[in-house]
């Protein structure tokens, strides 16, 4: 199944969350579709117009946000007030904001994070939920990106992702990255922001395609970069293994799992855990499939998920 055809936004919003932070939020579909939050992954990457077409917009209200301090929402890469337990908040002040006692939580990668730790905090407020690319910010999984992990499968390329630093910052690339986006120095700033996105991007794709950012992309490329750095360094803001010990509490609910069988951001052992913790979900490995959810195989998946809840709509 192919994805939707574009459409622009039906309904925008600001939603202040904070004397800080204010939102933008979006609203694809009838107000009495079946309702729809969408995460975006990251953290920090914000959302964009293909995120509306995994949804049939006559049958969902899909509703879409830019997290703190990406996208467009502001202040733009403010990391104050900016936590997993934050946009947790935030997401339940967006529902209620709205009038909608439950809906489907919809999200990838850094955003099935977020998804758990929702549905986890607020289980009644939830229908169902459909992941992709699942990410639980265990130590070993962020080890595996941004340390001696995914080096295995790309040395060359984790090479690059090392060039700009010491020696001495080489045995902790996590604090050197996050104290190089900390900088004042702006071409540092920059240097460091396009460098670790670009190792990022190459290992989300089967066969990557990684051309030149343009100049009016850098800003959102940096506050990409920085606010990855912010929740990485933290562990996502998580006790050790809580995603899954907290399981239980929505077991109940139905659950779709999509995971590329390649993808070398977050490896599918991720998802198998998930799965294995939470018997009643349906986990589809998508076999010639890395990461992105823009990739053939994902999107099909994804968007026969997202059509199942055509016919449960409960």
């Amino acid at each position: 199944m192919p994805l939707f055809p574009e459409i622009a936004a039906a309904r925008s919003l600001r939603l202040q969350v904070s004397e800080l932070h204010e939102l933008h939020v979006e609203e694809v579909g009838p107000l009495d579709g079946i309702p729809v939050v969408f995460l975006h992954g990251g953290p920090g990457a914000g959302c964009s117009p293909m995120h509306r077409r995994f949804f049939d917009p006559q049958a969902f209200r899909v509703v879409l946000f830019d997290q703190r301090g990406c996208g467009r929402s502001t202040p733009h890469g403010e990391l104050s007030e900016n936590t997993t337990w934050d946009l947790v908040a935030d997401i339940e002040k967006l529902r209620e904001h709205l009038g909608i006692e439950r809906w489907i939580v919809f999200g990838g990668s850094w955003g099935s994070t977020l998804a758990l730790a929702y549905a986890q905090t607020h289980p009644s407020r939830v229908r169902g939920l459909i992941l992709r690319g699942i990410f639980l910010s265990r130590p070993d999984e962020i080890t595996w990106t941004f340390g001696k992990g995914l080096e295995r499968i790309a040395p060359d390329r984790y090479a690059d992702f090392l060039a700009p630093l010491t020696a001495e910052e080489r045995r902790d690339p996590l604090s050197a990255y996050h104290a190089r986006l900390s900088s004042d120095d702006p071409a540092v700033v920059r240097e460091a922001a396009l460098t670790w996105n670009r190792w990022e991007e190459l290992g989300s794709y089967l066969v990557p395609e990684v051309g030149p950012v343009a100049e009016e992309d850098v800003p959102a490329e940096i506050t990409l970069a920085r606010i990855e750095c912010h929740y990485f360094r933290n562990g996502g803001f998580f006790e050790d293994d809580q995603l899954l010990r907290n399981v239980p509490k929505i077991a109940h609910l139905p659950c779709d799992i999509v995971q590329g069988r390649y993808d070398m951001v977050c490896p599918a052992s991720a998802a198998w855990d998930l799965h294995q913790a939470w018997p009643g979900s349906r986990l589809t490995i998508v076999p010639d499939a890395g990461h992105a959810a823009s990739e053939p195989g994902i999107t099909e998946a994804l968007v026969a998920a997202t059509e199942a809840w055509k016919e449960r709509r409960t």
